[in-house]
């Protein structure tokens, strides 16, 4: 049986870009992204693994700077109806900086293709595997980035209907992200919202189980 292991080297650059990546709000502006750096990227996503191969993601570059504020005024106007549901913590979670789409080097919709319904292998009992698949798309696009020296952001705040509207998605399409993407003053040693005390991040000895869900 062949070594098919990575070198040491290499395996520590793998672990490295696991543990360094973060979600990335800060953005140098006016910077830009090369041509031959954004076609990497690109195609480590498309390289991820998709259940039954059906590759459901679909990237939408941005390019036209009135569709980048329309799509920021989306998002700004879901980031204050999600303060109003967040009660107490509103003014809190109204303080933190929670996206980049004005100010990254790369802005893209990533959406769910309107031609998954017909896949189905992996999906007869469990139909979110098409999104499982995309989030793969876009982990493997946050790694690529961070080996690049490139910050991403996955933003989540907006209506997905609204943003198919603006951007128009046919048939059964779902935008499920938007994603910032360009060169960053710098990465944190631990993830933003960590250091802005919203949240703490768990040990993974409370993920863990054997045999039997046990724990809270």
């Amino acid at each position: 049986m062949t070594d098919e292991s990575f070198s040491d080297a290499e395996r520590r650059a793998v672990y490295r870009a696991i543990a360094e990546r973060r979600d990335m709000r800060e953005f140098v502006p006016g910077a830009t992204v090369p041509d031959d750096v954004l076609a990497r990227l690109l195609a480590a996503a498309h390289a991820a693994p998709s259940v039954g191969l059906m590759q459901p993601w679909r990237f939408i570059r941005i390019t036209d700077a009135e569709l980048r504020r329309s799509i920021h005024a989306l998002v700004d106007d879901e980031r204050r109806n999600t303060a109003e549901a967040l009660g107490e913590r509103s003014d809190e979670f109204l303080a933190l900086k929670v996206e980049g789409v004005l100010d990254c080097a790369e802005l893209f919709v990533v959406a769910l293709g309107d031609d998954r319904s017909r896949h189905v292998f992996g999906r007869r009992t469990m139909p979110s595997m098409d999104l499982a698949s995309v989030s793969c798309a876009i982990q493997n696009l946050w790694l690529a980035a961070r080996a690049e020296g490139l910050g991403l952001g996955w933003v989540s705040l907006f209506d997905p209907h609204a943003l198919a509207e603006l951007l128009r998605l046919p048939g059964d399409a779902e935008p499920v992200a938007v994603l910032c993407l360009g060169p960053v003053p710098g990465f944190p040693d631990r993830p933003v919202l960590e250091l802005e005390r919203w949240a703490v991040g768990r040990p993974l000895a409370e993920f863990v189980s054997e045999n039997a869900w046990t724990g809270p």
